[in-house]
């Protein structure tokens, strides 16, 4: 660890371990309710668990963002950050507006907009906190001598996602309106500015853990973004489908939705390539695990996955279903999940002291985590393909066919049983790591 502020990032991680745990319990409540046992209706419905479970993914996924911003920018400028006690601020506002918002989607206090349900007056907490984020994370590379590629692409995705937040808070009475703007949010965000958060982390713990040259691997970042941005921004088209926009979103969805898979093939190869050449036996081979395992999966989960159904065609019949559902959750597990934990898994020991690499715990996590992972992928495909043809082509009721799909809903309980498994071994290990007491190595990190 280079800087004494590093540590602050130790409680980012920590918060985004416990959002995460209780994003998985609801997950179950869901799933247990598809089967039929949905017997904590009366106190959690299925809606509020929903909005909890989506909701939950996104805070957890920030709070990981916001930690490794803050151990990777002093690293790389070799400066502390601009102010710690600003950061500590920003991490407990946080906790407070997403403990907030959780206990009011119980209570049915909410907007009600998919994706972004949290009531208005909590948007603009959010605002205000990643606006201290932002000016903290900006000011510490202000005042830096040093800014690399890594530092500057990471700091413009973070702000670049702080303001494509409000697009979201635009007031429309129009339902397709609200929908055009919505998904500025939901869609610039995933496929578009977080992937270039994605990216930056992706390049500096490539850089940490190969020994290969930092020149090299930011040059391919800079690949990246220009697939990202070539693709993603008109990519947002395909949510547009059949909603009541004009009809040539269809050729303009079709066609850069297509392209979308490029930037995440980009990311595949280069990893593999990178960690093959890399000449430095790391000690942490699980964080690269983590790492190369990330930038694979997203390829997949976000990349194949995501273009087998958005092409009009197909999303035609697809879209809102659980084809919709087994897309979403390896494309986020594989971008940003996985992202967040390799992340975490090459900090810890940092921020620490205690550098025990590559534990048996650890290892188990990692391959039960993504094995089971893989399994509820594919009982939410088999699932999905069902739900399409009985209820979009057979001409099914809906809840005929829910009815249908609650057995396949048995396997997703028993692979998410296996993923879960694996992030309880990972959140213990973390645990046992104890808290951040590392000494500060001004040589440098990794």
């Amino acid at each position: 660890m280079k800087r004494e502020s590093q540590r602050i990032a130790y409680y980012f991680f920590a918060v985004a371990m416990a959002l995460f745990c209780l994003q998985i319990l609801y997950g179950f409540i869901m799933a247990f309710a598809h089967t039929g046992y949905d017997v904590l209706h009366n106190v959690i419905p299925f809606n509020a668990a929903r909005a909890v479970h989506i909701n939950l993914l996104v805070v957890w996924l920030l709070m990981g963002f916001m930690g490794a911003a803050h151990f990777i920018i002093p690293d790389e400028t070799g400066e502390d950050l601009y102010s710690l006690p600003l950061a500590k601020v920003q991490l407990v506002t946080m906790v407070i507006v997403g403990v907030v918002a959780v206990i009011g989607f119980h209570f049915n206090w909410w907007e009600g907009r998919k994706f972004l349900e949290i009531p208005r007056p909590l948007d603009y907490l959010v605002v205000i906190n990643v606006l201290m984020f932002i000016w903290n994370i900006g000011m510490t590379l202000w005042r830096s001598a040093r800014r690399t590629t890594t530092s500057i692409v990471l700091f413009m995705g973070l702000l670049a996602a702080a303001l494509l937040y409000l697009p979201g808070m635009i007031d429309t009475d129009h339902q397709t309106m609200d929908a055009f703007w919505r998904w500025w949010v939901v869609h610039l965000w995933v496929e578009g500015v977080w992937e270039l958060i994605m990216g930056a982390i992706l390049a500096y713990l490539l850089i940490k853990l190969t020994g290969v040259d930092r020149e090299v691997i930011e040059k391919w970042l800079y690949v990246i973004v220009g697939l990202t941005f070539l693709s993603g921004i008109l990519g947002t088209g395909h949510h547009y489908y059949y909603i009541g926009t004009p009809s040539y979103w269809l050729w303009i969805g079709g066609i850069f939705s297509a392209l979308e898979p490029l930037a995440f093939f980009g990311m595949a190869v280069y990893a593999l390539a990178v960690a093959r050449r890399g000449g430095r036996q790391h000690p942490n081979s699980l964080a690269l695990s983590w790492t190369v395992g990330c930038a694979i999966m997203a390829f997949v989960g976000a990349g194949v996955l995501g273009f087998a159904h958005t092409l009009p065609q197909v999303n035609l019949w697809t879209h809102g279903t659980l084809v919709t559902a087994m897309h979403g959750h390896l494309a986020f597990w594989g971008a940003y999940a996985m992202l967040v934990l390799g992340m975490i898994t090459y900090a810890l020991p940092f921020l620490t002291g205690r550098k025990v690499y590559n534990s048996g715990v650890a290892t188990f996590a990692f391959w039960t985590s993504n094995i089971g992972m893989v399994c509820m992928t594919a009982a939410m495909a088999v699932a999905g393909v069902t739900q399409v043809y009985l209820e979009r082509r057979v001409g099914m009721d809906f809840l005929a066919v829910q009815q249908e799909l609650a057995v396949h809903f048995v396997g997703v309980i028993l692979a998410g049983a296996l993923f879960a498994l694996g992030i309880l071994a990972f959140v213990y290990n973390f645990a046992k790591a104890g808290r951040p007491v590392g000494e500060v190595d001004p040589s440098g990190v990794g």
